[in-house]
């Protein structure tokens, strides 16, 4: 058994202890904001980070009165000077699995040296350098990824991102969410994931991701995971913009992977049968049955009750990867040594 595999399937263990951790670090995270007094909050990352980072500055432009926008590190850390009016009063949030990415560490110190940056960072790691850089550092070290691709890391900096926005914006209904989300995840991953590997099981050339959202930032971090994993072509998608182009694209080799969501069904079902015509295997998530194209799709998963679209992030995330995983199981590809890749990037 892999180590990315272990992983995957210890995700929802780390989730519980992440979850805990935050709701003691609540006061902690909301008196930062208050003592800042930020006028925007901007979100840095680099790779999974900067997905995550695109999902949490959507959640804080959606919960808060806040403006909200994530960048990556390298182009921060490259553009400093272009972007410091982007960065005046923000309150800097970066996540981070190593804490030691270079393009973050060096791009949080150029900034510094224009103007003064107030920094909230989430890592995996303890005693960081990132840590040290900033003014709040929370660390999760049980959802550190020992493998190169990140999965449970992902999924639980996903969640310590959606409850900083929570706490934020006094969302109990969002916390509770989450929490119900963790708690039935194993019965989840057990009751799901012979069906995905099932209708993966097939040579596909490539895996479209649909979603909306805080989940089109999950999307993006699930093509990375296809990418690193199975070495193949993913891309993702908002769910109806895939009209405008990448239908193209999407034949009897294409998985699609959809997050259906409460809203507009007619619509989705419509794109559904569209992209079902066009021979495609399709996997979909909803929280309702109602929300399911039962005929259209090869494997619909309805949760076993009804979440906060946010918190519906923690089981979409599970899908690709284990799509991920079967596929270089099928094609003899170790998913702990990508080739050309290393854990975290130093410069």
């Amino acid at each position: 058994m892999n180590l990315t595999y272990q992983e995957v399937k210890k995700q929802y263990t780390a989730l519980h202890q992440t979850f805990n951790y935050m709701l003691e670090h609540r006061h902690a995270i909301e008196e930062l904001r208050q003592q800042v007094q930020p006028t925007s909050i901007t979100f840095v990352g680099c790779g999974s980070s900067y997905c995550l980072s695109e999902s949490a500055a959507f959640s804080t432009r959606l919960y808060t009165d806040m403006p909200a926008s994530a960048l990556a590190g390298g182009d921060l850390m490259l553009n400093a000077e272009r972007y410091a009016p982007l960065l005046a009063n923000t309150l800097l949030v970066a996540p981070s699995r190593s804490g030691s990415t270079s393009e973050i560490i060096e791009a949080i110190q150029r900034v510094r040296k224009l103007q003064p940056l107030s920094v909230l960072s989430l890592s995996c790691v303890s005693d960081s350098p990132l840590s040290t850089q900033a003014d709040l550092s929370l660390e999760l070290p049980w959802a550190f990824d020992h493998s190169v691709c990140q999965t449970r890391t992902v999924t639980n900096l996903y969640v310590a991102n959606l409850l900083i926005n929570a706490f934020w914006s006094n969302d109990e209904k969002l916390i509770e969410d989450i929490q119900s989300a963790i708690q039935m995840g194993e019965a989840y991953m057990e009751k799901v994931e012979a069906s995905i590997r099932e209708v993966a099981d097939f040579a596909w050339k490539r895996v479209i991701l649909l979603a909306d959202g805080e989940l089109q930032g999950l999307a993006n971090e699930g093509a990375i995971a296809i990418t690193e994993i199975a070495q193949a072509e993913a891309h993702a998608f908002h769910l109806l913009d895939v009209r405008h182009g990448p239908m193209v694209t999407i034949d009897q080799d294409t998985l699609v992977i959809a997050a259906l969501t409460g809203e507009g069904t007619s619509y989705q079902h419509d794109l559904i049968q569209d992209i079902h015509a066009r021979g495609a295997r399709i996997i979909a998530l909803a929280d309702h049955a109602n929300r399911m194209p039962d005929a259209l799709v090869h494997l619909g998963i309805v949760l076993e009750q009804p979440l906060h679209p946010a918190a519906q992030g923690i089981p979409f995330i599970f899908i690709p990867q284990i799509v991920a995983l079967a596929s270089a199981e099928r094609q003899n590809i170790n998913p702990d040594q990508p080739d050309g890749l290393e854990a975290w990037v130093k410069l």
